[in-house]
């Protein structure tokens, strides 16, 4: 598998999501919902409609058996993803059972090669450098999630990685890079 970077800029993550919503609201979805979870995108294409929306609405948390640990991991669905959600799902008639990131030629979902391209392609197209992959949503969540003051001990454990150094040079910091951390309790 080749390295692939997290998304850096903010004014590069708006510039995709922009483009995303003029190609189709699933590829934005699928792009949203990554950077703002961290899922893995072998478990985000196996999402169900039934895995987000419950009687009442969208759910608080996403509960998944992780692909790799088999361990159950919950997933705070947050405002970003829920309003792209809810006007994804709004615009399409889905049944309970079917994927969420849908292929438009049969009922299964989008391989891993077509998500690979949604996202390489739109980055490419606002005129991102790096090198680009599926491992850029993860890496861009646990990056951002890091600036923004998360504990490098929850991004490990979200990640299943044995050390704080590997989650670190997983989301692109080097232990030289300073910067400011914003811890926003926002009481």
């Amino acid at each position: 598998m080749e390295y692939v970077d997290p998304i850096r800029e903010i004014e590069k993550i708006n510039a995709i999501k922009v483009k995303l919503k003029k190609q189709s609201l699933r590829d934005l979805l699928l792009f949203v919902f990554g950077i703002n979870t961290g899922i893995r995108i072998s478990d985000l294409l196996n999402l169900k409609v039934e895995d987000v929306r419950d009687g009442f609405g969208l759910k608080e948390f996403l509960c998944l058996h992780d692909s790799k640990s088999e361990d159950a991991k919950s997933f705070y669905l947050n405002n970003k993803v829920k309003i792209v959600l809810q006007e994804y799902l709004i615009s399409h008639e889905f049944n309970n059972c079917d994927y969420l990131f849908k292929s438009k030629k049969n009922n299964l979902p989008i391989t891993r090669q077509q998500a690979y391209r949604i996202i390489n392609t739109a980055a490419k197209e606002v005129g991102i450098t790096g090198k680009i992959g599926t491992h850029t949503l993860r890496k861009t969540f646990g990056y951002h999630a890091y600036r923004k003051g998360i504990a490098i001990s929850i991004l490990k454990s979200i990640f299943n990685h044995q050390t704080p150094a590997e989650t670190l040079r997983y989301i692109g910091i080097e232990k030289d890079d300073h910067y400011q951390i914003k811890l926003d309790v926002n009481l």
